[in-house]
């Protein structure tokens, strides 16, 4: 599955970003399985750049949305926020740059993405490739890639083209109902690590309302708030 190295500069045509560091950018693409098969150490996969990019990504799309709306309130930023920071659009831009192309991936995991896409895999990978751009040439450079790339979703985004953040609208429907405690809980998981199908029950104030099931906790989470508000209209 992986490419070969010197095609990494197909990759950095189509985000449209030259690294000084290439090797910030295997890194992002190094999965934690490729380690482990191979002996590598922990700082060698992508899962900290992974964290940085999450908070990157954030913070980019939050200060266009300020700048571009200026009449808006804190509610409408944070939902259109999370409609393009989410799992959905990082995977669907991994899926048009051919992302897990690149990656070393461990057999096993090679094998399960074969067979079943991992949506989470390929979204943490993007995640961490913008990590890379920013720690490589800062935050206009990295800016500049993210708006690049994510601003058709921004542009849906605005006009209300894409779906529903369910996690926020269950959150502000029981928030303006009365007093709401909201907690989600991994009720159970099933499969191997590399293929993990994750079981969450949605409960407000202990009750539950909703359960949802996916290949990472969060899209678990956005379908038992899916099936949550699907219960409340009926």
């Amino acid at each position: 599955m992986s490419r070969d190295r010197r095609d990494l500069s197909e990759l950095c045509r189509v985000l449209g970003y030259s690294f000084c560091d290439e090797r910030l950018l295997r890194n992002a693409l190094t999965h934690s399985s490729y380690c482990y098969e191979h002996k590598l150490s922990y700082n060698e996969n992508n899962e900290r750049l992974e964290f940085l990019g999450d908070a990157v990504f954030d913070a980019v799309i939050a200060d266009e949305l300020y700048v571009r709306l200026t009449d808006n309130e804190e509610g409408d930023l944070s939902r259109l926020r999370a409609s393009v920071v989410c799992e959905q659009s990082l995977f669907r831009k991994a899926e048009e740059l051919h992302l897990v192309d690149y990656m070393r991936l461990g057999h096993g995991e090679q094998i399960s993405f074969m067979h079943k896409k991992n949506r989470s895999l390929a979204a943490d990978a993007l995640e961490a490739t913008i990590g890379a751009v920013y720690r490589d040439g800062g935050w206009e450079s990295v800016r500049g890639v993210i708006l690049r790339l994510f601003g058709d979703v921004i542009e849906d985004a605005l006009n209300g083209r894409l779906e529903n953040d369910y996690k926020t609208a269950i959150q502000e429907i029981l928030q303006s109902r009365g007093e709401a405690h909201i907690t989600y809980k991994i009720d159970r998981e099933s499969g191997p690590d590399h293929d993990k199908t994750f079981f969450v029950s949605l409960r407000n104030n202990g009750v539950v309302i909703g359960r949802g099931s996916g290949n990472s906790k969060k899209q678990a989470q956005q379908n038992a708030a899916k099936q949550a508000l699907e219960k409340m209209r009926g």
